[in-house]
């Protein structure tokens, strides 16, 4: 991730898991572990994908703390 896209953050604290057992989570609130799964099982295609392994990233990364000013709009 090279530059922050305030669009992606926004949807990583807006859009919901649509599927499996987190269905109906927001992304930005995943646990690290089922993230991690990901990481090791590969990531969905498309869109989703990205998100996730963005998410990851920041988690990953201890910047979470980006993701917060977001969650109050």
């Amino acid at each position: 991730m090279n530059e922050a896209n305030p669009q992606l953050l926004l949807e990583l604290v807006k859009m919901e898991m649509p599927f499996g057992k987190f269905k109906g989570w927001l992304l930005c609130n995943l646990p690290v572990s089922y993230l991690e799964w990901f990481n090791r099982k590969d990531f969905p295609e498309g869109k989703l994908g990205m998100l996730l392994q963005t998410i990851y990233e920041i988690k990953l990364n201890g910047l979470e703390y980006l993701l917060e000013p977001l969650k109050k709009k």
